[in-house]
């Protein structure tokens, strides 16, 4: 195998084992681990080199109370779009690490970035945001490939979240990530495993 298909082989694998982890060890991650996953972020592609992300570790445990909280409301509020079985089966899904990922990080988008003065982005000002989503894509699959495990968390009401970790008003939320060694590990989808959907077809058009 050469240099170019061992590569390929290792990235699939990589992207294989890259799962939204919703069920956590409350082990702590090792430091020079987190230092790595970390450090990822500055290989992250960004629209006119602007790299808008904003990232806030929360440590204090009253902030992450109030975001659990957040969760909490927001979550049930969400399952009354479903009725009957339907609702009971995504109440039963544990749609969150709040409590017990060691690692949370918050990844807000600056939309006026003074880096990159503006280009790339005057007719499609939402590659900002897809540029933190790179960012946040580049730092999981890294947790990944040193066997650690992220969530992202998307039941959350924004203005909570920044009321909580008091960030300046223009930051825009981009996504909340708890971190941390999975329970288990599995190469599937959790909602493909528990019934819930079975991963469909991507569609490819021609034109």
């Amino acid at each position: 195998m050469n240099l170019s298909s061992e590569r390929h082989a290792i990235l699939l694998d990589i992207l294989r084992w890259r799962r939204d982890i919703r069920h956590f060890s409350t082990r702590k991650l090792d430091p020079a681990a987190i230092e790595q996953i970390e450090a990822s972020v500055d290989y992250a592609p960004s629209v006119g080199n602007s790299r808008p992300w904003r990232i806030v570790r929360v440590n204090d445990l009253a902030r992450r109370g109030k975001i659990a909280a957040s969760f909490e409301q927001q979550n049930q509020k969400a399952s009354q779009i479903y009725e009957g079985e339907t609702q009971n089966n995504y109440l039963s899904l544990k749609l969150a690490g709040l409590r017990d990922a060691p690692t949370h990080l918050a990844f807000f988008t600056d939309p006026t970035p003074a880096a990159g003065r503006g280009l790339g982005r005057q007719t499609m000002p939402e590659t900002l945001v897809y540029s933190t989503i790179m960012a946040i894509h580049t730092l999981w699959l890294t947790a990944r490939a040193l066997n650690i495990g992220v969530g992202w968390v998307s039941i959350l009401d924004a203005e909570t979240v920044k009321s909580a970790l008091e960030t300046p008003p223009s930051w825009q939320l981009t996504a909340y990530l708890c971190i941390g060694y999975p329970e288990q590990d599995f190469d599937t989808p959790e909602l493909q495993r528990v019934g819930w959907q079975a991963n469909t077809p991507t569609v490819w058009l021609d034109r």
